[in-house]
């Protein structure tokens, strides 16, 4: 079979990984959390897992029912790494939501066109209108972090990003739009254990892209641009909340938490919600200092 990319993501961690990384993912026999700061060593269990997703489901149709119902509307921001789940996540989210109402929004490549307008402004079209749920699969913080990284932009047009950003979330609050800036963040020996998964899986190989190749040898370059995207846009408006998302589980089960707790709505549950997992979902000061 052939390998995307040429195997480069293969050869990335035979020849080029950092030892320890490389040194975690040949230890582990697939049970193992590989990063060594996660407050866990196992994976949440598989039922108690789908108990209390599918407990949650039954809040997320009642949240959507009262939204239209209402006529509120509710902006989810998805950001994080490369493969720290953000699309999995996502689909746990919508999954027994009306998709006309909850829809996903992931954006390509600017065209000409969209490059030559205000940075904001394609995002604006997608916010969401009465009784709608928008969930952004990444979003305008591409300038802060992946246009940053790559030099896709100049960093002038960076500065005038971090100008406007915080008016520009102002004025989504300000509107009446309940907004909820959601930050997965991954180790880099999971991270690539996850993009060495793709590669080999011919069902998950149309995940990966050049970007998320390239992206393998700038882990510290990465680091200080979110570093400072924290700093810079964690507002009293529109705070983020970072979630560790090694365990897959653990991390959806505290998204769709997070997402309920946002918002106020008619049947809300506080019990079956559950209290979010601390250890694992909060702030910006939660995410590790290396990886």
């Amino acid at each position: 079979m052939d390998l995307p990319f040429d195997g480069a993501i293969s050869r990335y961690f035979r020849e080029e990984a950092p030892k320890a990384v490389r040194k975690a993912i040949e230890k582990d026999d697939g049970n193992d959390i590989l990063t060594a700061s996660y407050p866990y060593r196992e994976d949440m269990k598989g039922k108690d897992y789908d108990a209390h997703m599918a407990a949650l489901q039954i809040e997320l149709v009642k949240m959507q029912a009262d939204v239209k119902a209402t006529g509120k509307r509710l902006v989810v921001l998805f950001e994080g790494r490369d493969a720290a789940g953000k699309g999995g996540t996502i689909d746990r989210l919508r999954e027994n939501l009306n998709p006309r109402q909850a829809y996903v929004v992931a954006l390509p490549k600017p065209t000409e066109r969209e490059a030559s307008q205000w940075y904001f402004q394609r995002y604006i079209d997608w916010l969401p209108a009465a009784g709608e749920i928008a969930l952004f699969d990444r979003s305008w913080y591409n300038r802060a972090i992946v246009e940053h990284v790559f030099g896709f932009c100049t960093e002038e047009d960076r500065a005038k990003f971090f100008r406007q950003l915080p008016e520009f979330e102002q004025m989504i609050v300000d509107e009446g739009i309940t907004f909820v800036k959601i930050w997965l963040e991954v180790g880099q020996a999971e991270q690539l254990q996850r993009f060495l998964d793709r590669e080999s899986d011919p069902l998950k190989q149309w995940k990966l892209s050049a970007i998320d190749v390239q992206g393998l040898a700038k882990w510290d370059a990465y680091c200080a641009a979110i570093d400072e995207t924290m700093e810079r846009s964690h507002f009293k408006h529109a705070r983020w909340t970072v979630i560790l998302s090694d365990d897959k589980k653990r991390a959806r089960i505290a998204a769709v938490q997070s997402v309920l707790s946002a918002l106020d709505y008619k049947g809300k549950d506080k019990e079956v919600i559950g209290k979010i997992d601390a250890k694992i979902c909060g702030g910006p000061r939660l995410r590790p200092s290396k990886p």
